[in-house]
């Protein structure tokens, strides 16, 4: 082999040299740009997977604050409500107080009263012997129609009439004169106790009027739920 493919050879494995290198480094670039796409596409994709989740964290935020001030919101009117419910069950209770003060200045209509109420309170007792209590304002009513009362429990009950003595010594406190006066008051009625004290009925205005709106009261909030939601 002389000089000239000596030189030749070398040329030819110098080309091809050459084009494997390029070869070669073409298949790194392109390695390296789709190493490179594929890192950024997952790079992307955190980021994509993190805003959501941020957004979604704050959007949770925002909604439990909602619900919170719909909340607080809620129990707030609620309270409104219940209020208004109580000024106006009040408002009748005070009403019906007065009316049934009224009832005290018309002597007929509270002597019939009374003796209606001594009456129901020794049916309620049963004792034969008995100690009245009254207002002293009321003791003249209460002992004109005390015999009247007496005799007719007696025909209901089928007993003995009854020993019934009023208490001139501890009487039922006065009606009050204003409605927002302190202390103890009675607006009327009696009250009726064993001889020894131990058995005591209430009949007194007050206590009747307790009594029927603490039976009233469910059907009264009904009837102003349903005309507030109306």
């Amino acid at each position: 082999m002389n000089d000239a493919d000596v030189g030749k050879q070398v040329q030819q494995m110098v080309r091809f040299i050459l084009q494997e290198a390029e070869e070669k480094a073409s298949e790194i670039t392109v390695a390296a740009e789709e190493e490179f796409n594929i890192e950024k596409l997952q790079l992307v994709e955190l980021e994509k997977k993190r805003v959501r989740t941020d957004y979604e964290r704050k959007e949770k935020q925002v909604n439990v604050r909602r619900k919170i001030e719909y909340s607080t919101e809620l129990g707030a009117a609620r309270i409104k409500v219940l209020q208004a419910q109580d000024d106006v069950v009040a408002g009748m209770k005070a009403s019906a107080g007065e009316a049934l003060v009224r009832i005290t200045k018309d002597v007929s209509a509270y002597k019939k009263v009374l003796k209606a109420l001594i009456v129901q309170s020794l049916l309620r007792l049963r004792e034969p012997s008995l100690v009245l209590r009254c207002r002293e304002a009321d003791r003249g009513l209460v002992e004109s129609v005390l015999e009247a009362a007496k005799k007719e429990y007696a025909e209901k009950a089928k007993v003995n009439l009854p020993k019934v003595i009023i208490d001139g010594k501890v009487y039922l406190p006065p009606q009050k004169l204003a409605r927002d006066a302190h202390g103890p008051s009675c607006s009327g009625g009696v009250v009726l106790a064993s001889q020894d004290g131990k058995i005591v009925c209430e009949n007194t205005l007050d206590a009747r009027l307790d009594v029927s709106f603490r039976q009233k009261l469910p059907e009264i909030r009904k009837k102003l739920s349903s005309q507030q939601k109306s």
